[in-house]
This record gives structure tokens, sequence and C-alpha cells, in this order.
């Protein structure tokens, strides 16, 4: 059975499991390590300690869906509104620049629910506060090592946290994306703001 690790239970992270259990049909081992204490990443919700009834979305307010958008990735929007976890927004935000076709979206039970369905759906197991410091490339397997530094063996791993925490990698894997011509160039491009 192939065993494989992503790293960051973001958006990313979570649609790529997702994604892997409904497109492979053999047998797979998915887990999800992330280094903070719940899924979210970017689009994390809080309860106040004082009153868990009071949330507050710390990332996206709300998801806009424009007109490209809605062509590429329909049934997506599709699956997040019939099982209620989003709505369409209703009223206003003060500042918020609409253009002709856009569709906003509210997430009633916060925004961190979206990632929390894909990780259900994916049937990934979940690990937080696992803290990746190294990846080393041993016998054809990945070698990932936590700050803990215990390690486990993986087929695949896929990296969705930002790229500077990637560039804060210690191991074999620093060095080959460096060498990848094309990595080094998305780098480039992610790290000035173009994407």
């Amino acid at each position: 059975m192939a065993r494989v690790l992503i790293v960051g239970a973001g958006l990313t992270g979570s649609l790529c499991a997702a994604l892997l259990k409904k497109e492979i049909s053999g047998p797979l081992y998915v887990t999800v390590w992330d280094k903070a204490g719940d899924a979210g990443g970017r689009m994390t919700t809080t309860s106040s300690p004082h009153n868990p009834q009071c949330t507050a979305d710390m990332g996206a307010q709300y998801i806009t869906c424009t007109p490209h958008y809605a062509k590429k990735h329909q049934t997506f929007y599709d699956e997040l509104l019939a099982h209620g976890i989003l709505k369409p927004l209703t009223w206003p935000i003060e500042g918020m620049n609409m253009k002709e076709g856009d569709c906003n979206f509210v997430a009633p039970q916060g925004v961190s629910s979206i990632i929390k369905h894909y990780l259900r759906q994916s049937g990934a197991e979940v690990y937080f506060r696992q803290c990746v410091t190294q990846i080393n490339l041993k016998n054809d397997k990945w070698e990932v090592f936590k700050e803990t530094g215990f390690s486990e063996q993986f087929d695949l791993v896929v990296l969705t946290m930002p790229v500077p925490q990637i560039l804060q990698l210690q191991g074999d894997i620093l060095n080959i994306f460096l060498t990848t011509p094309a990595f080094r160039k998305s780098i480039l491009f992610m790290c000035s703001g173009v994407t």
C-alpha cells in the first residue's frame, strides 16, 4: 500500500487529501500533518474561550466565486452549498469590491468548516502539532522527521505550507528543490507575490 503524507491541514492540503481518496482506486494510506493545533491554515476559525458559540474567522471571511472559477470548479461550490457549508452572502460588506458575475459565499460554521469537510471526506489520518523539520530520500522513500526527532517513511510527500516554511526544511528535499530549475522559478514568483 502506498503511503502519502500531506504536510499542511489548510485548504490545499485538505482538498488534496479528498481528491486523492476520490481519484485513486487502489489501496492508499493518506495522513495529514499540521504544526498548528487545528485545521484551517490561513482559513482558521477560532472560538472565544468564554463562549464557544462566539467565533471569528481569522483569515478569509467570505469566498468569492468569479465566472472563471465557476466554470472550472462549479462542482466544488455545489457540493459545499448542498452540505450547508457555504451559503450565499446576502448582505453587503463595507469596502467589498464587487465585479460583474461574481458570487460571494459565507461559511455559517466558520470558514475552517470547509477544510474540515474535505478532511472528513478524505478519510485521512490527521495529526496536529506535528512540525516537519527535515525530509531525506532514503532507499526510494521519503524519510520525514518531526520536531520531536522521530521520523516516518512515505512513498510520496505533498508540501502545502507557505514557501518560506518549505525553505526552512533541512535535508535532501531542499537540495532537490533548489537544483530543479522549475522549482527555483516558482519560488521566485511566489516570493515576489506573482502567481
